[in-house]
């Protein structure tokens, strides 16, 4: 195998990893709280991509018992990212609340400045 065979072969790895380093650079890089809660979600698909990725077997069907078929690819982690979508939704909401009650607090979305802030009290 060559190089660009695995490279093309495993491009949905590629691809989480990625994500995953775009959205723990956003996280860190930036100041603003809602820029963090975005790079979060985007790490977080990284994480559903995957998973998803583990999933899939080649060649595998849907687990339905038929005459004929030997490979099934594994429903587990398409179940778990399901679940893991709908707590990524609900945990976004909350962070975007959370940031809400900071900028009413605060005046201010910039961690820095609520930093600031702090210091001096």
């Amino acid at each position: 195998m060559d190089s660009w065979e695995f490279i093309l072969g495993y491009y949905n790895y590629w691809i989480a990893v990625f994500l995953a380093m775009a959205g723990m650079y956003i996280v860190i890089a930036r100041g603003n709280l809602i820029k963090k809660l975005v790079g979060l979600n985007v790490f977080q698909s990284s994480v559903f991509i995957l998973y998803i990725s583990f999933g899939k077997v080649e060649g595998g069907t849907a687990p339905i018992l038929t005459a004929g078929v030997d490979t099934y690819s594994n429903p587990l982690p398409h179940v778990l990212i399901l679940t893991a979508i709908v707590v990524g939704v609900a945990t976004t909401a909350l962070g975007l609340a959370l940031v809400v009650r900071i900028r009413d607090e605060y005046d201010t979305i910039e961690e820095d400045d609520i930093h600031s802030q702090d210091e001096s009290m």
